[in-house]
């Protein structure tokens, strides 16, 4: 069952048009509860009719952090096959209702950005991060699960299916240079007082620019993204959520061990 969001936990305000999201929890490197992802979407959707929004930052609190996937405890509830099933399919419909958000969205990135953050970052229209950023999805020396169909098209449409493999295989993070290099970061800045002050200014800069005109432009690039479905992909899911792998691999994280994998 979804932990209620705390009134800490996303924060949301909106000032002359620039709507904020602040994931807030710095304590557990702004990782994501399932109640979390539901609240970003619940924003989207208000921002699709809101027509005084005109954009929408996504930023991580504190100074260590994006955001830092999903909450590792949310996976101590899984019980069977469907609930792997409904978790990709909760993160597949949150984060396409981001990309399809109708204002351009920013990802303000600093520090940590990884597996369902680096999701959420890659669903964003602009992404500028902080020398300290480091992205990725070490998900084959963590959990030993895997990303969804959705997912990965979405991923492969920014930085093609090469430099798929290659993040998801070494299960390495890249630095703020390389991200940039791939396309993952659109533009790098020193540190995290300039990262808010040039996300504040793109922010501004967009927002002030013709609405129909970047929805448009945001549609067609959609348009131009033929993805399949997500149940497309179930057997993937199905066969390293279901595994002994994947079990080892919470167990061994939420222990801080080394995972011993098996291939089952």
């Amino acid at each position: 069952m979804d932990r209620a969001v705390g009134a800490d936990d996303l924060v949301f305000e909106c000032n002359d048009g620039i709507g904020r999201i602040t994931f807030n929890r710095p304590q557990a490197r702004n990782a994501f509860t399932f109640a979390m992802y539901e609240r970003l979407a619940a924003i989207c959707e208000e921002a699709n009719s809101d027509h005084a929004i005109k954009v929408l930052v996504l930023r991580g609190a504190g100074d260590k952090a994006f955001a830092a996937g999903t909450d590792i405890n949310q996976f101590r509830e899984f019980k069977s096959p469907q609930d792997a099933i409904d978790y990709e399919n909760r993160i597949d419909r949150v984060l396409t209702t981001l990309e399809q958000c109708r204002v351009p969205t920013i990802a303000a990135i600093n520090g940590f950005c990884t597996g369902g953050g680096a999701g959420i970052a890659a669903a964003c229209d602009l992404r500028i991060g902080t020398r300290s950023a480091q992205i990725g999805f070490p998900i084959a020396r963590t959990l030993g699960n895997c990303l969804s169909m959705s997912n990965v098209g979405r991923l492969t449409a920014l930085i093609g299916a090469a430099r798929v493999k290659d993040l998801i295989f070494t299960a390495r993070l890249v630095d703020a240079t390389e991200a940039a290099s791939v396309g993952l970061l659109g533009e790098i800045v020193e540190d995290l007082a300039a990262l808010d002050r040039r996300a504040d200014e793109v922010a501004r800069l967009v927002a002030s620019h013709a609405p129909l005109t970047l929805n448009a432009t945001k549609q067609a690039v959609g348009r131009l993204q033929q993805r399949l479905t997500g149940d497309e992909g179930e057997d993937l899911i199905l066969m390293c959520y279901t595994s002994q792998d994947f079990r080892e691999g919470l167990d061994a994280f939420l222990n801080k061990r080394a995972p011993q994998w098996r291939g089952q």
